[in-house]
């Protein structure tokens, strides 16, 4: 299934927008998944290096995760400020999930934002930016997370570096030209 809308400078873009090879993950900061992705993707990201741009979407499943929504919004608060990924970092980083207010605001203390940009009551703004990026999901056929489009569709195999980084590489315009 393709990625909708595909990447774009609306996107949080870790890389060039236009290189050679994407990546997109939808995904959700309490979800135990995406923090085992985490470390994958930043492997793939310095493997791949300046021929790869990374774009992160929220896909916060709230039903099965009551704190992925307000760490989300804290994420798209931290961005205002330029610290999204600063902040992306932060909710990823230890073993377990820390996502409660007092949580949210200590990272933004951390990051060097006003704790107030990143936790309740946020803007209109942001959380419009949240419900974007999920309703984007839902248009590009995301059921859970973490879901991966690679090269603007989805991937559908092992969440392992050598696995994305294949995919990737076969699937990129410069080698479908040299097969040609």
């Amino acid at each position: 299934m393709p990625l909708v809308p595909r990447v774009g400078s609306y996107d949080h873009l870790l890389g060039v927008l236009g290189s050679e090879l994407t990546l997109v993950e939808y995904g959700d900061f309490e979800c135990p998944y995406c923090r085992r992705a985490y470390p994958v993707v930043e492997e793939v990201r310095r493997r791949l290096g300046d021929r790869l741009v990374f774009a992160f979407r929220h896909f916060p499943l709230a039903e099965l995760h009551p704190f992925a929504l307000s760490a989300a919004v804290a994420a798209e608060g931290a961005a205002l400020k330029g610290q999204f990924w600063a902040m992306h970092a932060k909710l990823y980083s230890g073993d377990e999930p820390r996502l409660r207010q007092a949580d949210l605001r200590r990272y933004a203390e951390e990051i060097g934002v006003p704790p107030e940009k990143v936790t309740w009551p946020a803007t209109r703004f942001v959380e419009d930016r949240v419900e974007a990026d999920f309703n984007s999901g839902v248009r590009s056929g995301v059921r859970g997370t973490p879901t991966f489009f690679v090269n603007g569709e989805m991937y559908h195999g092992p969440i392992t570096v050598e696995h994305l980084v294949e995919a990737l590489e076969s699937t990129s315009p410069a080698s479908v030209d040299r097969s040609a």
